[in-house]
């Protein structure tokens, strides 16, 4: 049940894909309370990085939705103006690699990932490390 039936689809009850609840959330309540609640969380963590880290030169976006859901990135973004973060609409609504105004005080960018490949780079160091010496 934890693995296939919780976090955006146990709060949905629909889909645990974002893309689907975005486009259900205008007619979904619960839709709409899983994207928000995807918001608040990744919001929530941005702070307590921030303050952990005494402030933010860089915020990162990546992966699926990181790279792919401007209006994500938006909500997201939305009243982090006090930890310098402020979001160029056109920059993030064409998905560029910056999409904070130049000159701002923290960097928002968005990197590519391929995180297949990540996975295979990590486990083959992961498996050469272990293998026994000759």
């Amino acid at each position: 049940m934890v693995n296939h039936e919780s976090g955006l689809l146990g709060i949905s009850a629909t889909s645990p894909d974002l893309r689907d609840l975005l486009a259900r959330e205008a007619v979904d309540p619960r839709a709409a309370e899983a994207v928000a609640l995807f918001c608040y969380q990744a919001k929530k963590w941005i702070g307590s990085f921030a303050a952990a880290l005494g402030g933010l030169d860089t915020l990162v976006f990546s992966g699926g939705i990181g790279e792919n859901a401007p209006l994500v990135r938006e909500r997201i973004c939305a009243g982090l103006g006090f930890l310098g973060i402020k979001l160029s609409r056109r920059q993030n609504s064409n998905n560029a690699q910056l999409i904070s105004p130049r000159g701002g005080r923290t960097k928002i960018r968005v990197i590519r990932t391929d995180e297949e490949l990540m996975i295979a780079i990590s486990t083959s160091r992961f498996l050469k490390a272990k293998e026994p010496r000759k």
